[in-house]
């Protein structure tokens, strides 16, 4: 379980400093620019990846729901948005309001799939990080 967790905490490391990468990115581009270049990089990178280890095409693709590929479109929005709010808000506030948006929508998805859970202390979660944003938006005024 500490694996899987450091790997967690990892990845939030990554995300952070890709919206940093990225935001730089944009100042010197723009915010879809850098989100091209992101995923024209991203895929060469995990292409050789895959080459390199495996697995590249180990799957059924065409056994997929339609919906399951809308991850990439919804991905482009995703880069080009934090590319753009980093530049204008900062990183902290960027990360602060994804990590939210995220928190948020993961609550109502387990709740609208029926995934067990406590939904109080689910509502209470959602509450609680509202409330973090507004003190931390509060503070700067």
């Amino acid at each position: 379980m500490i694996g899987f967790a450091a790997l967690a905490l990892l990845a939030g490391v990554l995300v952070s400093l890709s919206r940093q990468v990225n935001g730089r990115l944009a100042l010197s581009t723009s915010a879809w620019e850098s989100s091209f270049w992101n995923h024209i990089v991203g895929l060469g990178f995990v292409t050789l990846a895959a080459v390199l280890f495996g697995g590249l095409f180990a799957g059924a693709p065409m056994e997929a729901p339609w919906w399951a590929y809308l991850g990439g479109p919804v991905g482009v929005v995703f880069i080009a948005a934090g590319s753009w709010l980093i530049a204008r808000i900062g990183a902290a506030q960027t990360a602060l309001l994804i990590i939210a948006g995220q928190m948020i929508s993961g609550v109502v998805l387990d709740v609208l799939m029926g995934t067990a859970g406590n939904t109080w202390a689910r509502i209470i979660g959602i509450v609680l990080i509202l409330a973090g944003m507004w003190v931390s938006r509060s503070a700067k005024d």
